[in-house]
């Protein structure tokens, strides 16, 4: 059977890592964050990474593992998370897999193999090459010859997984559309518990988010920007483009006021939290624990608590 794990899910500034502190330290457990942007050096404030104070003695891992010039996928996640879940198995104690980069923990949970590639390497940037020479249409047909359902599937306007599409065939040989479907059938690599919060009314999730905009803020997301520039990341890195970095780069390049920038990170932001439910909403094996106007946490606590319980956990 596959090994056990706990999977705390949701949008944005819903409690999740609080909720995954707290059941860490019923079930004796460790986290690992799967918040894409959590995993760069240098970029606390603006994801919301756990404050040693948050954290309450509970060890946290995947925060802060990166340089924030660096391009991470989900592959690149798995690849280093999941010897980290195992080893915590191996110790005896439970996984709890905390984020709301729904792609990265499913791929985490399922154990999906990823055919090779990488932006960056010969194949990518050859294809780059014809891109920037020629435009999509030739690429779309060269794609459509080879891997038809590919590119039935994808819109002219989706160069990048137009170009993953035939990078993977370039290097492999096999169609992305045959590699997915294979490692489709293969059973997943860990049995999951998914746990997910969310808000009974969106007003709600609205106002909470942006309270948090606006202490991030307070806490000086400015300043985290700035600092991030004096240090000699490249205004077009990865990290720069992440909600509320991107904005308050424009604020520290004379672009934008710091009043439109918070406007702005607050619409992105729930904008971004909508998205997230939209994906999460597609599991059929999610327990939602739904929120009134505030976060019960120790009602979040006991309901999580008798759904692991139930599945033979702690």
């Amino acid at each position: 059977m596959a090994p056990r794990i706990v999977c705390v899910a949701g949008p944005t500034a819903c409690g999740k890592t609080t909720l995954g502190v707290l059941l860490a330290k019923r079930f004796s457990g460790e986290v690992v964050s799967a918040v894409s942007m959590q995993i760069y050096r240098g970029l606390t404030i603006g994801t919301a990474a756990p404050t040693e104070e948050e954290m309450q003695g509970i060890p946290h891992h995947m925060v802060g593992v990166a340089e924030p010039t660096e391009q991470w996928s989900a592959a690149r996640y798995v690849a280093q998370a999941a010897p980290i879940v195992d080893d915590i198995l191996s110790r005896g104690k439970l996984p709890i897999v905390v984020g709301g980069t729904g792609l990265w923990m499913d791929a985490l949970v399922r154990g999906t193999a990823f055919a090779p590639g990488q932006a960056g390497g010969a194949v990518r940037r050859h294809l780059e090459r014809q891109l920037k020479e020629a435009g999509i249409a030739p690429l779309l047909e060269r794609l459509a010859q080879v891997d038809p359902q590919a590119a039935a599937r994808l819109h002219p306007a989706d160069t990048k997984r137009i170009l993953r599409a035939l990078e993977v065939y370039a290097e492999t040989g096999e169609t992305i559309t045959a590699h997915n479907a294979r490692t489709r059938r293969l059973p997943p690599r860990y049995d999951a518990t998914w746990i997910g919060l969310q808000f009974a009314h969106r007003e709600d999730m609205k106002a909470l988010i942006d309270l948090r905009v606006d202490k991030m803020v307070e806490a000086g997301l400015l300043q985290e920007v700035e600092a991030l520039l004096r240090q000699g990341l490249p205004r077009d890195a990865t990290a720069l483009q992440a909600i509320g970095y991107k904005e308050f780069l424009a604020v520290a390049e004379g672009r934008s006021t710091a009043a439109q920038a918070i406007e702005a990170v607050k619409l992105h932001s729930r904008q971004y939290a909508k998205r997230q439910l939209t994906w999460l909403r597609r599991k059929e094996d999610i327990h939602w624990i739904w929120w009134e106007k505030e976060r019960d946490f120790a009602r979040a606590l006991q309901i999580s608590t008798q759904i692991l319980s139930a599945q033979g956990l702690g």
